[in-house]
């Protein structure tokens, strides 16, 4: 018996890839708490709801999306678009710096960083936008991921 992929949400293509970068990126160190997933899912289905009713089967197809771990290998050659590029790696920056594990844990772990690195490489960015994004996106202790995900992709859609 084959495993069927779920079907397609009902998000444009380019925002499934942002979420699903988004994902693997707090995928990175191996974990994605249930709370974490909870909260994703209400903001990004009202996020890319259109109108209530959309947004509770929204939110039910965001979560088979949400569980898959793809390799930023497969995602970020999808990105061409150079502000997107930049919204994805703003994106990854926010969620390896949201928060650590454990309270003994730096802020970004080793797979976080390496991930970051891979995404750095994979997106192609100067080396001062990378810098530029990481210095207007410096989080504090008390910052929520999501959001922050939320607000950044608010802004970036509304331009």
């Amino acid at each position: 018996m084959s495993v069927q992929p779920p079907p397609p949400p009902s998000i444009s293509p380019a925002q499934m890839t942002l979420l699903r970068i988004a994902a693997t990126m707090a995928w990175s160190d191996g974990h994605l708490a249930d709370e974490e997933v909870e909260v994703m899912l209400d903001q990004f289905s009202h996020l890319f709801a259109q109108g209530e009713a959309h947004r509770e089967s929204l939110r039910a197809e965001l979560r088979d999306y949400l569980m898959q771990n793809i390799p930023l290998n497969e995602l970020v050659p999808r990105i061409t678009d150079p502000a997107e590029k930049e919204l994805v790696l703003t994106l990854g920056y926010q969620v390896i710096n949201a928060s650590a594990r454990t309270p003994d844990e730096a802020r970004v772990n080793a797979e976080e960083a390496d991930a970051y690195q891979q995404l750095i490489t994979l997106l192609g960015l100067p080396a001062d936008t990378v810098q530029r994004i990481e210095q207007d996106n410096a989080v504090s202790e008390s910052d929520n991921l999501v959001e922050q995900l939320t607000s950044t992709l608010q802004d970036f859609w509304s331009e």
